[in-house]
């Protein structure tokens, strides 16, 4: 028989991927909620919900209605520096949100799979396994870490899995990344800089959504960090997208944090131990460069191939 997901936030850059992957899943039925009309033109008679956070009562009805097995959470407030400025509105959409659901997944005896961040932890030793302290130095990660808070403490069947700078393109996107804003910025001949002293290991959000179906499949739960396998800096991940695209690396300047002004700090070095979630889920990170070639491949046509 098969089972129920919800994917809550799924006109974004995971949540499409996920639709993407399970529309036609046979092991899964597929329900879909987020703000705004549904954008995803990859799938046609998508069972899509437009919701309001600010409205949970309603949400809370159709989740009821629904009664799923799983729920996956994909609607958070990712601009960093935003949320610095915002804390009011993080909060709301990070924090408070995540709580209602929580309390709701745990009534109504449903798997909550949340997606949090590298930025919990402050970025000073790097290669974080799912048992360091967390210590986040932007509000950002606080709200995040909240969130994580407020899922263990309403004790539902959960998973929370972190990661990190996500990449990947789908279907009418709000939000660019990494490699889309390097690439566009290079084939338009327009100089970027880009941070040397910061490292972070890019995740290929198709990677982040196996991840999501391989915690569905083995109904794991707990912890776990998800993320593909290399250790870059920003400035060499650019460098990396360059060649990979065949665009000049002339164009990119390596620059230290302290000359890049931003609202929010950021953590020095967010890697990750992927010890357990090879080992528990079977997960297989990939290096940068086959991301981009899977990316690459997506950009194509090839979804779901």
């Amino acid at each position: 028989m098969s089972k129920k997901v919800v994917i809550i936030g799924s006109n974004g850059l995971l949540g499409q991927t996920l639709v993407n992957k399970l529309y036609k899943h046979p092991d899964y039925n597929l329900y879909a909620m987020a703000s705004g009309e549904n954008r995803n033109s990859e799938v046609k008679e998508l069972n899509y919900f437009e919701i309001d956070i600010a409205d949970f009562k309603t949400i809370k009805l159709q989740l009821n209605l629904i009664s799923p097995d799983f729920i996956i959470n994909a609607l958070a407030m990712t601009n960093v520096d935003t949320c610095e400025v915002d804390k009011k509105i993080c909060d709301a959409v990070n924090v408070d949100f995540v709580k209602k659901l929580a309390v709701t997944s745990n009534e109504i005896g449903t798997h909550l799979i949340h997606i949090s961040t590298d930025f919990i932890f402050d970025g000073v030793d790097g290669m974080y396994s799912e048992n360091d302290t967390p210590y986040p130095i932007n509000y950002y990660g606080l709200s995040k870490l909240k969130s994580e808070k407020a899922i263990q403490k309403n004790r539902t069947d959960y998973t929370i899995l972190r990661t990190i700078l996500v990449y990947g393109k789908v279907a009418n996107m709000k939000r660019s990344n990494i490699v889309l804003w390097v690439k566009k910025s290079l084939e338009n001949k327009e100089p970027i800089r880009v941070v040397n002293d910061q490292y972070r290991m890019p995740t290929f959000v198709g990677s982040l959504a196996d991840a999501c179906l391989l915690v569905m499949k083995k109904k794991a739960k707990g912890v776990f960090h998800i993320s593909d396998k290399e250790l870059l800096s920003i400035y060499d991940i650019a460098l990396q997208i360059a060649d990979f695209y065949n665009l000049p690396t002339s164009l990119i300047t390596s620059i230290a944090s302290s000359e890049f002004k931003q609202k929010a700090k950021r953590p020095p070095n967010t890697g990750f131990n992927l010890t357990k979630a090879i080992d528990r889920l079977g997960f297989k990170p990939l290096y940068f460069v086959e991301g981009l070639a899977q990316l690459q491949l997506d950009s194509q046509g090839n979804i779901n191939d």
